[in-house]
């Protein structure tokens, strides 16, 4: 299991890094085109490459989140609750985030085969959308993957990686 674990941590950062490369591509972009609006040129292309790379952010980042605790959770009973249900209500959320991932892994991955089939691309500066649904469904794929584990982890072992601090981790 420890051994899973490091694989997971380790594609998650990965996933993390990608998702770290789209916000300074999205930063980069807005400031130049900013920058060239202000001077009556603003930047060819910005509103393609600021949405594809908004997809590469907002999934690169989303199995660090779960990994970290931050998706929204109301534990407004959980302290009424026995440990042993709260459990098992953690694994059965972490297994319908998994189930919710891997069917948008899926239809995401159909949809690009869609885009293929038809050289579907950006407005202005024609960037294959193909390209950035097959990152989507990877990105998916790796945080149905790390929810599995987590849901894993959690019955067998009861270690919760959520609650731990980024040393434990």
């Amino acid at each position: 299991m420890h051994l899973m674990r490091k694989l997971a941590d380790g594609l998650i950062s990965l996933s993390a890094f990608l998702g770290t490369l789209g916000l300074l591509t999205e930063l980069v972009i807005i400031l130049v085109d900013v920058i060239g609006r202000a001077f009556g040129a603003p930047l060819y292309g910005s509103q393609d490459i600021t949405t594809m790379a908004m997809v590469i952010l907002v999934f690169g980042a989303m199995a660090l989140c779960d990994r970290r605790g931050g998706h929204i959770s109301v534990d407004l009973l959980e302290n009424r609750f026995p440990g042993v249900l709260n459990r098992i209500i953690d694994v059965t959320a972490a297994l319908i985030g998994a189930v919710i991932f891997f069917g948008l892994a899926w239809a995401v991955n159909e949809s690009a085969k869609i885009s293929v089939m038809l050289n579907l691309s950006t407005n202005l500066i024609e960037l294959p959308k193909a390209w950035f649904q097959y990152a989507l469904s990877v990105f998916a794929v790796i945080t149905g993957l790390a929810m599995v584990l987590r849901a894993a982890e959690l019955t067998v072992s009861g270690r919760d990686v959520r609650k731990e601090g980024p040393s434990d981790a």
